[in-house]
């Protein structure tokens, strides 16, 4: 515990050098993405990596903490004076999500394999349809309109972007750290467990289905402080954040970082963004890139990027004892 503490104070430390080294928005702008998608796909990769069930509606969370959050702060009590509104909003969109999470994953995780991750989609889709047709609500098609304030909470100015850029780095590794507390907790080792033989694993005594319930929950609620963050971000949420399409960006994180090690989902969300920058500042053809990047590392490498650097270390480690 110790040494993850330690690893994740160094790397909220590297991220605030950075934006003191580097005065360049557009990196400061990347940077902040990259510990929102961050914490995004080390959510999904509880599901993925850890307890082995592959969700394709993963942003459904995302979205419903965006638009809970986005909600609540658009509330006629809530005022530029009002230093509890933030706080109480992300609480609010990760309670939401949560107990979206638990209704949805007690009906998906009944079903085996393929069936789990295409009733997870259906139930994306039924989120994305409820948010176009609540127009009064949700703005429809436009999205939350309007923006909303940012009060000043213990200090701390979010409209500020000195101020923005600590909290998103904050909030994502106190995010990633809770994160693998519980991956390495008896928990995270019983998914493991039944990831690998779900039989053996109940013949032991293992509630199978009550921990790949309680792991879709967490999944859910850590995907909407994500949510809530790019909400904050972005002033606004859209109806895009629940389309099938923000599902696949991170399992594109997944597969370009690596699902069997922690930080894998971190390099993935890395490259994801530095390539979504260079692509879109220099061609068109950003699907077209984006698929030749995933083919290299799943058909060339066969393993994301932090696997196969763990893997050569582990190899140079073993050479040398």
């Amino acid at each position: 515990m110790r040494r993850d503490f330690a690893i994740a104070a160094a790397a909220l430390a590297a991220l605030l050098l950075l934006r003191a080294a580097v005065d360049a928005p557009g990196i400061h702008d990347i940077a902040m993405r990259t510990a929102i998608f961050s914490v995004f796909a080390l959510s999904l990769n509880l599901l993925v990596g850890t307890a082995g069930l592959v969700s394709f509606g993963h942003a459904t969370f995302f979205a419903s903490g965006a638009y809970v959050f986005g909600l609540f702060m658009q509330a006629p009590w809530v005022t530029p004076d009002s230093a509890w509104a933030i706080p109480a909003a992300l609480a609010l969109a990760v309670a939401a999500s949560a107990a979206l999470a638990a209704v949805i994953g007690a009906i998906c995780i009944r079903a085996r394999a393929i069936y789990f991750s295409f009733l997870t989609l259906a139930f994306q889709m039924v989120l994305y349809s409820a948010i176009l047709a609540a127009v009064p609500i949700t703005g429809g098609d436009q999205g939350l309109m309007g923006g909303f304030p940012k009060p000043v909470f213990l200090g701390v100015d979010l409209s500020d972007g000195a101020h923005m850029y600590t909290a998103c780095a904050a909030l994502a590794a106190g995010c990633a750290l809770a994160l693998r507390q519980i991956t390495e907790s008896p928990f995270g080792y019983a998914l493991r467990a039944i990831r690998d033989n779900p039989e053996r694993a109940a013949a032991l005594g293992m509630p199978v289905a009550r921990h790949r319930w309680l792991a879709f929950v967490i999944a859910g609620a850590f995907a909407s402080v994500a949510g809530a963050l790019q909400a904050l971000l972005d002033i606004g949420a859209f109806p895009e954040w629940a389309f099938w399409a923000k599902s696949a960006e991170p399992l594109f994180m997944i597969l370009l970082g690596g699902m069997q090690t922690f930080l894998g989902p971190v390099a993935g969300a890395a490259l994801f963004e530095l390539l979504n920058a260079w692509v879109t500042a220099h061609t068109r053809y950003y699907g077209l890139v984006l698929g030749g990047a995933v083919l290299l590392f799943a058909l060339g490498v066969r393993r994301g990027l932090a696997d196969q650097l763990w893997r050569w270390f582990r190899q140079w480690r073993d050479a040398r004892a």
